[in-house]
């Protein structure tokens, strides 16, 4: 007989698990229009689907990835090597911990790739933005906390933070300083800024008693910059509907300003993912922003990014972490987590079994060193020639 789940795991299972999950169902309709998306598969996607294009094979620039049929991507394959990294040092991490565990792991640790249909290792799989952790990391013997400078900014960091909301649970600004220390290996500017905010957003949405209402405004209050004022444009935009399909273009034409990709995804112009203060990535609002109009239900606000095109995997992936943190697995359509274990060969529970115990010790390792803080500084407090008895 096994002991029943706490809170905390249960939280954590639903995160990753519901970010696995978006990362699979968003992952045909990437970087399609909402239009197209609707001529290719007969109307609104509303579960999983086989891939936009029947000679995927072949066509470009999708080739030779099978996205689709329950497969989830490289989103939910680098969040599980952050996993791993955690399992291993059973610890806050910082950027030294990135070149140190999460790089050879890139490049050796052989993993089942469900778009390849074999196992190989993750770098055989990874775009460029997340090649380039091996390139600066391991091959340019980069200092990491400078090593994302010059990468692409885009969502490449913020997509796999879940784990360090998890293992902050319940202290947004603890996981929001611990995702941008991480992420300077990987991304600048508003990139980085981006990964902050969704591990904060998990950690505020682990929090009991947390709404989409309260993890929007903890985003809002931690945010920076354009990042900040791309979260206000579209939730302010979101509070106006009840129907996330009909608002993907009114929530589309709020993120534009702070968008540095064209309305044409596949064919960017010179000044996109540039770094940039004024800016934001799209993917972290607008998945707020579904959230918002389906009011926490997870399958509405993934169909929402799923449907809405462009990064629509990344959509979906954040969208869902969050919803699955606010409400654990059970919020997860059952048909919808069978075909993506059966679909990607994952055990979608293990990632938050393994989180949850490595978040336990943690939080006791900071619980003795905030008491020896609390010691000193009581002795600090006191007057000159305090004996302390």
């Amino acid at each position: 007989m096994t002991d029943a789940p706490d809170e905390l795991e249960r939280r954590a299972a639903g995160c990753l698990a519901g970010a696995a999950i978006g990362d699979a169902l968003g992952g045909p309709t990437e970087g399609h229009t909402p239009q197209a998306i609707q001529e290719r598969y007969g109307g609104p996607v509303t579960g999983l689907v086989g891939p936009f294009y029947d000679d995927w094979q072949d066509r470009r620039p999708g080739s030779p990835y099978h996205k689709g049929d329950g497969h989830v991507t490289d989103d939910t394959l680098m969040t599980s090597l952050l996993v791993k990294v955690y399992a291993t040092k059973r610890n806050h991490l910082d950027a030294y911990d990135i070149a140190e565990y999460l790089v050879p792991l890139m490049l050796n640790e052989r993993v089942w790739i469900p778009e390849l249909h074999r196992e190989t290792i993750p770098l055989q799989r990874v775009f460029l933005a997340e090649k380039w952790l091996v390139t600066r990391l391991h091959h340019a013997h980069a200092d990491p906390r400078e090593a994302g400078v010059g990468n692409m900014v885009n969502c490449g960091a913020a997509m796999y933070m879940a784990p360090v909301g998890i293992v902050n649970a319940a202290n947004p600004a603890r996981a929001y300083a611990e995702a941008i220390e991480i992420a300077s290996t990987h991304q600048s500017s508003y990139g980085r800024e981006a990964a902050g905010v969704f591990a904060a957003a998990v950690a505020a949405a682990m929090t009991p008693g947390a709404s989409v209402s309260s993890v929007t405004q903890v985003c809002l209050d931690l945010a920076r910059d354009g990042t900040k004022e791309a979260i206000r444009a579209v939730c302010a935009q979101a509070a106006g509907h009840t129907d996330c399909l009909a608002a993907a273009a009114e929530l589309r034409e709020a993120m534009r300003p702070f968008d540095t990709v064209g309305p044409d995804y596949r064919d960017q112009g010179l000044a996109a993912r540039r770094p940039s203060r004024l800016h934001s990535i799209e993917e972290l609002p607008i998945a707020l922003g579904m959230l918002l109009i389906a009011q926490g239900d997870y399958g509405t606000a993934v169909l929402g990014g799923v449907n809405y095109g462009r990064d629509s995997d990344s959509i979906a992936t954040m969208a869902g972490a969050i919803a699955g943190a606010l409400h654990g697995p059970a919020a997860i359509p059952d048909g919808w987590a069978a075909a993506v274990a059966e679909g990607s060969r994952i055990d979608l529970m293990a990632s938050g079994r393994t989180m949850a115990a490595v978040t336990r010790e943690v939080f006791d390792a900071d619980q003795r060193k905030l008491q020896t803080h609390t010691d000193a500084m009581t002795q600090l407090r006191q007057p000159p020639g305090w004996s302390g008895l």
